[in-house]
């Protein structure tokens, strides 16, 4: 299990890496970075609305904010793994 937590901390990295590289280059670089928090803050969300059904729930705080905000979907998806990981 151990051995699953470096990549996914790398495959973060890189994704967020990526998402800095995408939004520098764009033409309106406040308004992309803001269209991109919000499905990341909204898979938070939802994971956290149906959590009565499905038992898996990722606690609210400012780290689980931040790499859902940054990340996005992928994020929210790699927070679930390690969750279930650890």
């Amino acid at each position: 299990m151990e051995n699953l937590i470096i990549p996914a901390i790398c495959a973060a990295v890189m994704l967020t890496l990526i998402i800095i590289h995408l939004i520098m280059h764009s033409k309106h670089p406040v308004r992309s970075s803001l269209l991109s928090l919000l499905p990341g803050i909204a898979a938070l969300l939802c994971v956290n609305l149906i959590s009565g059904y499905t038992n898996v729930t990722v606690p609210v705080s400012p780290l689980s904010l931040s790499v859902s905000a940054v990340l996005g979907i992928p994020g929210v998806t790699c927070l679930l793994i390690i969750q279930r990981i650890l």
